[in-house]
Order: structure tokens, then C-alpha cells, then sequence
């Protein structure tokens, strides 16, 4: 499932967000630093280093965000959520068709988070640079995604994807990693839409008996797919 999750962030905290990484300084490092083998090669871009503060402090607000946000819940089931990290394409900067890295280490910790999901939060609006979409390769060819800003692209971490170069301006995003409590992507893709059309039937006043009977699958499905 490629789903665009809108208004993650507010303009006033695309404000603040973008001020903050406009002036982190010596924060900003080779993108490569957290590359696996495959991504070395093809990756060139700017991160903010996961350790500092002002990555912890941008994280943990779009974290509070998604915590609140219905459809991200309904959409990845999140067991975990790996902590948003930020990176910067300009100058030609892009990052060639690759595959995540399946398994990832906790910042600080040693606890470990399988990536079901990637996600890329775009913080600059479309308008203010050239090139940098995200291209990923679904069951339906290749999608080109390049949102405005504080809208978010959930997709398959299994899938090839890459962002083409950055010609002119600059592309602030931040991206990170879910493990949905739903390994299969099939069956985390039956239980959204099974969701939806429940949420849509609560606000038509639908048969009362048919909701809590369509209720009732959902969560037993959940029950029997949930992987804890």
C-alpha cells in the first residue's frame, strides 16, 4: 500500500521546523554516515546527525503529531516507530534506486526495529525546488511522489525506490521507519480498508447490529495477524 497522509504538521510547525534546520550548522553531516553497503554507493545527500539535540527535539514533534493522527494509525498499526531522522538534497544531490535495510538500531539503545514500512515527511514546499521527487516502484510501475509540505508518504520498505536530483533550491524532508504491528503488507492493506469503510458507516448512522458485526471482524482479524 502507497498511501499520502496530509497535514502532519501545521504551517507554524513547518515554520519552526524549517528555521531550526536552516540553522543547525555543524549538525548537518555526509548522508552516507548511516548508509548500508548497497546505499554507499548511490547515496549523496546532507543529514542532520541523529544524535544531536535539535534531531531529538524535531523527532519527538512529529512523533506527538503522528501519535494523534487517525489515519496513520489506521494505515501502519504501529509497534514501533523508528525516531525521524532529516536529510537536505541541493546541488545536484540525489539518492539512486535502493532497497531500505530490513533491520535498524534504536539511536542509543540496543533495541531493534524491523522496517515494514518507510516514510518521508516533505518539509519544503514542491514549488521552491526543482527535480527531487521520490520515485517508488509498486505492483502498478513506478509512482512519482513529490507532496507539499507537512504531507507524508507511507509505502512498502520492501520497495525500489530513489529521489532524482535536486537542480535548484532545496528539499528538506524527514523519513523514517515503522514496524506495523501487521508484518504482511496484504494484510495490513485489508485491515485499512476495512477500517475506513467501518468509519464511513459510523458517520452514514449505518445498521448498528452490521457495524458491531463489522467491528467484531476487524479486531479478530487483528487478533489473528497481529504480530507481538
Amino acid at each position: 500500500m502507497l498511501l499520502e497522509i496530509p497535514e502532519v504538521l501545521n504551517a507554524e510547525q513547518l515554520l519552526l521546523v524549517r528555521e531550526k534546520l536552516n540553522a543547525a550548522g555543524d549538525a548537518w553531516v555526509d548522508g552516507r554516515a548511516t548508509a548500508g553497503h548497497q546505499g554507499t554507493h548511490v547515496k549523496r545527500n546532507l543529514q542532520i546527525n541523529e544524535h544531536a539535540p535539535i534531531a531529538i527535539e524535531l523527532g519527538d514533534l512529529i512523533l506527538a503529531q503522528l501519535e494523534r493522527h487517525p489515519l496513520f494509525i489506521s494505515a501502519t498499526l504501529p509497534n514501533h516507530v523508528y525516531p525521524p531522522m532529516f536529510n537536505l538534497y541541493q546541488g545536484g544531490m540525489a539518492f539512486g534506486s535502493h532497497v531500505d535495510g530490513a533491520i535498524r538500531l534504536i539511536p542509543g539503545s540496543r533495541a531493534k526495529i524491523r522496517t515494514d514500512l518507510s516514510v518521508t515527511l516533505f518539509l519544503s514546499e514542491p514549488e521552491t525546488y526543482d527535480g527531487g521527487e521520490l520515485l517508488i516502484e509498486d505492483t502498478y510501475g513506478v509512482q512519482s511522489v513529490k507532496l507539499a509540505a507537512g504531507n507524508m508518504i507511507v509505502y512498502p520498505a520492501t520497495s525500489l525506490h530513489q529521489v532524482k536530483p535536486v537542480t535548484s533550491g532545496a528539499r528538506l524532508a524527514a523519513f523514517f521507519w515503522v514496524q506495523s504491528l501487521i508484518r504482511d503488507d496484504a494484510q495490513r492493506t485489508l485491515l485499512f480498508d476495512l477500517d475506513s469503510a467501518i468509519q464511513r458507516l459510523n458517520q452514514a448512522a449505518a445498521d448498528p447490529q452490521a457495524l458491531i458485526q463489522l467491528t467484531g471482524s476487524y479486531h479478530n482479524l487483528l487478533r489473528m495477524w497481529t504480530d507481538i
